[in-house]
């Protein structure tokens, strides 16, 4: 049976209602877990004896489909990628597919949002770092329902990138560079208008 236009987007933002429902509950002492998608977001995370909580988590759509999972975690609530790049402590991103997609062409997406959010200027100083992304994900080929990849500051060290639950190398040290990657979601050019509300726990 066909979905009209209409049921889609009416789904679209049911979902984001959802997600904001809950991290609101969670604002308020709720300590369920949050599962979108059939992909569970625990309340909260322990970062290297750090306390984090759920800030917001949502659903990634290209047109009709789902593409991804994702849930923000931070020290204290955010409401905008400014407010978290000045959050204290550590941060993380954990992004759970949830369908099949070549892991190269996704970085090559990554770096043209990164693109999409910065100045000339701004962007030729994360280049370096933007290169080294692209190659991380280039080596996975591909990305299957279920895998994982996560993006973390960790203070004094930098951003780290886990896929498949393995840490990628060495951090990225410049802070311009975590700022810039969380840009493509909570950027004010984001890939996908409804997510950065969701992650950021902003009522639709």
């Amino acid at each position: 049976m066909k979905t009209s236009g209409c049921g889609r987007r009416t789904t679209r933002r049911s979902v984001v209602a959802l997600a904001f429902a809950l991290a609101s509950a969670l604002g308020a002492g709720s300590v369920g877990a949050v599962e979108l998608a059939g992909v569970t977001f625990a309340p909260e995370l322990d970062a290297q004896g750090t306390r984090l909580i759920l800030n917001g988590a949502g659903v990634r759509y290209k047109a009709i489909f789902k593409v991804y999972a994702a849930g923000l975690y931070t020290t204290r609530k955010v409401n905008s990628l400014e407010d978290l790049t000045r959050a204290p402590g550590p941060k993380h991103l954990q992004i759970t597919m949830l369908r099949e997609i070549d892991a190269s062409e996704l970085g090559k997406l990554f770096s043209r949002g990164i693109e999409d959010n910065l100045d000339r200027a701004s962007f030729a100083q994360v280049v370096p770092g933007i290169m080294r992304m692209s190659q991380i994900f280039s080596d996975y080929k591909r990305l299957v329902p279920g895998d994982t990849f996560a993006v973390d500051w960790v203070p004094d060290r930098g951003t780290l990138i886990t896929v498949k639950g393995k840490v990628q190398g060495e951090p990225f040290r410049e802070p311009e560079f975590f700022s810039a990657l969380m840009s493509i979601w909570l950027g004010k050019s984001p890939a996908d208008w409804q997510l950065k509300d969701a992650l950021l726990g902003v009522k639709p």
